[in-house]
């Protein structure tokens, strides 16, 4: 209730987002972490304390101007207290978990009373705060108070950029990667700040030494003698922010390709050509939407070229698929060597999750491309659209 109460109110909305550490407990708002000094001229940190008036699950104008807080006295820098909004002192427990010691009285100039919580809060904040010279905008970490979130702490991001809505759209989305090599690791990177229900990596190899070059983040020296599983590292990173993220340390074949629970989308990042056509037809047989990432490199004159490829495939358009993605396994690609080149798997997962988010509706897509390639040397980018042959 109380993120969703914030998240509605405009006022509160505004005091979260600008990094002050706002709660609501009890039919109160609490603002924590702001600095004063006390009259041993010592800084100290106390809450600002105001009852809320509602309509519903949403702020309206404040009832009362009068502010309250918790702590000493606050006081000028050599000591003495501020005396121009001094109201009563007495320690009360207003509700559970809420106590004050001091209430203010700061009317606004025009006499009329506080517009909104933004300015009352603000307005106290200021007072207190003034001599320390110090901020309440702290931007502590949030943690989230719903059950059902997939996230660990509260997704601020989309609540700033007043996106909540648009992100929703992921909800309830059940994803698989399938292959945790470069590109497939910068895909779940970004896939793990949505909020789908679930994230499933399928990838049967182990997280060695020359994977550490070519995937997000920085492991250890010592994580990496550990030789775990790529998708149990990979997991462990992940899963401190995202919740149901589903290791399976295993390669897909012929034997266990239809044990695959039903995904909402796949992307399928890895260069086997026998088990992308195995995967591709249970896919397609199930009506799956999915994309396949590709990159090409080779070395000419003592310098590579490369072309990244994303392929989808939707249930509005497959034909085209085999005819632009191979289903063969290539040795001469210098690629298939490991070349470590991490900017060219982050830029082909970044497209293909791009693609991803315009199906999904956070995106418009008003060419709705089904395969689309960029060209390193000569920085050029094609895209073929969905009534294309």
């Amino acid at each position: 209730m109380s993120h969703q109460l914030i998240n509605h109110s405009p006022d509160l909305k505004k005091l979260r987002d600008e990094g002050y550490e706002v709660q609501i407990k009890s039919g109160h708002l609490l603002i924590s972490g702001i600095p004063y000094i006390n009259a041993d001229r010592v800084i100290k940190y106390g809450t600002v304390v105001s009852t809320l008036h509602l309509a519903g699950n949403i702020t309206t104008k404040p009832d009362t101007h009068v502010g309250m807080f918790k702590g000493d006295y606050p006081c000028h820098k050599n000591g003495s207290p501020i005396e121009g909004f001094r109201h009563t002192s007495n320690t009360q427990i207003l509700a559970e978990g809420v106590e004050v010691n001091h209430s203010f009285s700061s009317k606004p100039r025009d006499g009329l009373g506080y517009p909104d919580y933004y300015e009352k809060m603000k307005r106290y904040i200021e007072i207190i705060s003034a001599p320390t010279g110090l901020s309440a905008q702290t931007f502590k970490v949030i943690e989230s108070e719903d059950p059902e979130s997939v996230f660990h702490y509260l997704d601020s991001w989309s609540s700033r950029a007043g996106i909540s809505t648009i992100n929703d759209k992921f909800k309830s989305k059940k994803i698989a990667i399938i292959g945790l090599g470069g590109t497939g690791s910068y895909v779940l990177d970004l896939v793990a700040k949505t909020p789908v229900a679930e994230i499933h990596l399928f990838d049967g190899d182990r997280f060695l030494q020359h994977n550490a070059f070519r995937a997000p983040g920085a492991i250890s020296l010592e994580e990496l003698n550990e030789k775990n599983y790529k998708v149990d590292y990979f997991n462990n990173v992940y899963s401190k922010m995202h919740k149901n993220i589903v290791a399976h340390s295993e390669y897909l074949n012929d034997q266990n390709i239809n044990d695959l629970p039903h995904f909402d989308f796949v992307f399928i990042c890895i260069d086997k050509g026998e088990v992308k056509k195995l995967l591709i037809a249970k896919l397609e047989n199930e009506g799956t939407s999915f994309i396949d990432v590709g990159i090409g490199v080779q070395a000419v004159k003592n310098a590579l070229i490369a072309t990244l490829r994303v392929t989808t495939s939707t249930e509005a358009k497959r034909d085209h698929f085999i005819k632009k993605v191979s289903l063969v396994d290539r040795d001469d690609d210098e690629y298939a060597q490991n070349i470590q080149i991490a900017d060219l798997n982050s830029l082909n997962a970044s497209l293909a999750v791009i693609k991803w988010k315009k199906l999904s509706g956070f995106y418009h897509d008003h060419e709705s491309e089904h395969h689309s390639t960029y060209t390193v040397d000569t920085n050029l980018y094609l895209s073929e659209c969905i009534n294309e042959d």
